[in-house]
């Protein structure tokens, strides 16, 4: 069904017109299709790229645009998927000729015949995505709307074109998109679509784990990433996803004893984080933190359940499921990784009296992401009980405010000892031995223990009596 609604004022930009012009000149039709006419009728600002169908070559269409815009901008053309791309005034405009597509069990990449713009509507993955503005002279801003998408946006529902066991089977991908359209709109699945996505949700093995991670970090960076994750919890795509977070869904009872269920405990910490950072590998850290208390939680009689060492075993964790999903294992990692590891300190720290030497230690270990760790264990706190949520976040500006005195004083963020290995080498006319790490982690502890201030005259004096009693002698 054809809307005959007009939006010229949606394509006020001079890329529609030049494209209009350039389609005239080819004798084919031309639209914009897709996200930008979506975000336009939703009014949301619109993500700096466009995409446009020619009922023809849309690589011709690109190559006339071009030849008719002032700097002759560079087309790039990939031709195995018939595709062209330019970029206008900052905006990266992608051309494509309607097409139509049948897939292969094994493979989301499809095989593609040239088609109608009736075809190319067909094939897109949601009706909120299968709307198509009109670049033809006749009707220049024409709403083409075959499946009720306007409705669909006024509704806020997800829903796809054709069969949704089709859509879904012939790319799985579009699983993990529906889940993140609403996670992003705030927008429901449609009841059917909810469940072909659950029926299909075993075709997600033949996605790329690169594509999975970035509808997952598109999810976490909704303003309310939980309603994402827990539309994939509920189709059952992040057991097979993210196995390391439903295994800590549900409670136990032994006893009369119980611990919280730290699935949705984690949803919470994620929620809470999203509000105060657009990091998306601190959200990650915020999703991650507690996937080591599955593999370490125990009952004990006396101490009830306990999960000792989930910290040091989650930060283990990340690694493998960086590597698994093939997610990057440089920096962004180790961040990770590292906030993983240290969740739990600052935690600690607000529960008992703040000592400068433990306040040194979470500054040596944490360094330049201690502000992160501090964020992190805040978003941390879920109770509903309003006294200790309250006194939690009160320690918590105490635990800050001992980190900024700590580190005017003594320095401890970048720490680097004062005397090098080597110098020790020189003074003692040593060989690489044991004694040099000896002496260098005993200055290191003296510092951060405060035994000793971090300056060069105080670390040299600690190292000479630690020396005495090792036996070491001075040779320089």
């Amino acid at each position: 069904m054809e809307n005959k609604t007009s939006y010229k004022e949606a394509l006020d930009n001079k890329i529609f017109k030049i494209t209009s012009q350039a389609a005239v000149e080819l004798n084919v039709k031309s639209y914009v299709i897709g996200g930008f006419v979506r975000d336009f009728l939703l009014k949301r600002d619109f993500k700096k790229d466009i995409d446009i169908v020619a009922v023809g070559s849309g690589i011709d269409l690109a190559q006339k645009v071009s030849s008719l815009l002032p700097k002759k901008p560079k087309v790039q053309v990939f031709k195995t998927y018939g595709t062209a791309m330019l970029r206008f005034d900052e905006i990266d405009i992608e051309f494509v000729g309607a097409r139509k597509e049948s897939y292969q069990h094994d493979s989301r990449n499809p095989i593609v015949e040239t088609g109608t713009l009736e075809d190319d509507q067909n094939r897109r993955d949601f009706t909120i995505n299968a709307l198509a503005l009109s670049l033809d002279e006749a009707d220049y801003g024409a709403l083409v709307d075959p499946f009720n998408g306007v409705e669909d946006l006024n509704n806020k529902i997800i829903r796809t074109p054709l069969n949704p066991d089709i859509t879904y089977s012939d790319d799985p991908l579009r699983m993990m998109r529906a889940i993140r359209f609403a996670s992003q709109l705030n927008f429901t699945i449609e009841e059917e679509s909810l469940k072909a996505i659950e029926r299909n949700k075993e075709r997600i093995s033949i996605i790329s784990g690169e594509r999975i991670v970035d509808e997952l970090n598109k999810i976490l960076s909704s303003a309310v990433p939980s309603v994402g994750f827990l539309l994939l919890y509920q189709t059952g795509l992040l057991d097979i996803i993210l196995p390391e977070l439903t295994a800590l869904k549900g409670v136990e009872e032994v006893e009369g004893q119980t611990h919280k269920d730290n699935f949705y405990h984690t949803l919470e910490v994620v929620d809470n984080i999203a509000l105060n950072t657009d990091d998306v590998w601190l959200r990650w850290s915020a999703l991650l933190h507690d996937i080591g208390k599955a593999p370490t939680k125990k009952f004990h009689k006396k101490a009830g359940w306990t999960f000792h060492g989930h910290e040091f075993v989650g930060g283990k964790m990340v690694k493998k499921l960086f590597e698994r999903l093939h997610m990057p294992l440089n920096h962004k990692m180790k961040f990770v990784s590292k906030m993983v590891m240290l969740s739990s300190r600052p935690i600690v720290l607000a529960q008992d009296i703040v000592t400068d030497s433990a306040v040194r230690r979470l500054i040596f270990d944490a360094g330049e992401d201690v502000e992160d760790l501090m964020t992190l264990c805040e978003a941390d706190i879920t109770t509903k009980n309003a006294q200790k949520f309250k006194k939690y976040h009160n320690n918590f500006k105490i635990v800050r405010q001992k980190i900024v005195e700590v580190e005017e004083r003594d320095h401890v963020r970048n720490f680097q000892p004062p005397i090098s290995g080597e110098e020790i080498m020189e003074i003692f006319n040593l060989k690489p031995s044991k004694e040099i790490g000896i002496l260098k982690e005993a200055i290191k502890e003296a510092i951060l223990e405060g035994e000793i201030h971090n300056d060069y005259d105080s670390a040299y004096a600690y190292m000479m009596e630690r020396a005495k009693k090792l036996g070491l002698v001075v040779t320089k």
